[in-house]
């Protein structure tokens, strides 16, 4: 019979098998016999290892006490079992008719814990990554592998990523559970590195005298550092009214008032120590066009100054139009 505080054996006939008693690894095990009057001599055992014989207690362990000797019950505790205290133990007493006995087999269940993970990772794009997740526990625990951003979840100790991309990076989690108590997690980062991707281009459109803006983003791991030039000339903050701002993704010139040297060529260059990747301006003078207006590819772009008609010799009148969805500018005369 089960009972809260441990388990209650009775006498058992030597053929029939032991009760099973399953604690957590930690806990206090309760062994209680069930005994009357006529019991003379009562002794716990375990195998062959006498615990208790009555109020003696023949056990070195500290952890072995005795709760109960009375005519009805003859009880002892393990404190804080562990896997070793596993096993078959025996009630024996003896009587004025003859010898019985009462035997528990004590399972001990152990939590799963992961006692081994991989450190973080840093790769390059394209590379294979292995993660290693182990874990132990009593029964044996499952093992799982989840990508937090995505819930892609892999069964196993072992993840195996081939070709990894961008897109497969972030946190990893390990969870390892085997129903005994709260499973037990783990994280591990892995960081995908990949050359600088032009992604976004700002156009300006500023007459003389007005401010302009030209902007480049580039996504990048590393972070890309960004550079501006014009008619493959680089530009520097502080000099001709310009001013540079770098951000972690995208960097910005901003001119703070528009005069006819301005205008010209403006590429932006990301980079970091996997790659290069630019975007370039199709220089506008005056209104009139002066270049072609490309289509974006992967790594480039061009970047558009249109100034007021008629500032340059010979584009009185002349109005340009210019988007990177076309393949040319478009050029009319308004008068």
């Amino acid at each position: 019979l089960f009972l809260p505080s441990g388990l209650l054996v009775q006498s058992l006939e030597y053929n029939q098998p032991a009760d099973n008693y399953t604690v957590c690894q930690g806990d206090n095990a309760i062994l209680s016999c069930s005994i009357d009057e006529e019991v003379t001599r009562v002794a716990w055992l375990n195998r062959s290892n006498i615990l208790y014989a009555g109020n003696d207690k023949w056990s070195i362990d500290p952890r072995v006490q005795l709760l109960t000797n009375s005519p009805a019950e003859f009880s002892i505790v393990i404190a804080s079992v562990d896997v070793w205290d596993e096993g078959l133990y025996t009630c024996s007493f003896q009587t004025q008719a003859k010898p019985h006995t009462a035997q528990v087999y004590l399972i001990v269940h152990v939590p799963a814990r992961i006692t081994n993970i991989s450190s973080a990772v840093t790769v390059n794009e394209g590379s294979d990554v292995s993660l290693l997740c182990m874990a132990t526990g009593k029964p044996e625990p499952t093992v799982t592998w989840r990508q937090l951003r995505d819930g892609f979840t892999s069964e196993g100790e072992y993840l195996e990523i081939t070709e990894i991309n961008r897109q497969q990076a972030g946190e990893y989690e390990c969870v390892t559970a085997n129903g005994v108590s709260l499973a037990d997690s783990k994280r591990v980062l892995i960081t995908v590195n990949y050359p600088p991707t032009i992604k976004d281009v700002k156009d300006a459109y500023p007459p003389m005298g007005k401010p302009a803006l030209l902007r480049c983003e580039a996504m990048a791991v590393p972070p890309a550092e960004f550079e501006w030039f014009k008619d493959d000339n680089r530009l520097f903050g502080g000099l001709e009214g310009l001013r540079i701002r770098n951000e972690r993704t995208r960097s910005m010139l901003l001119i703070d008032n528009v005069t006819a040297r301005h205008y010209g060529n403006y590429s932006c260059l990301a980079s970091n120590n996997l790659g290069v990747s630019n975007a370039r301006s199709s220089g506008m003078a005056g209104g009139c066009c002066l270049g072609l207006c490309l289509v974006p590819g992967a790594v480039q772009a061009w970047l558009i100054i249109v100034g007021s008609a008629g500032s340059v010799r010979g584009c009185a009148g002349l109005v340009c139009y210019c988007r990177v969805s076309w393949e040319r500018c478009v050029c009319m005369y308004t008068a």
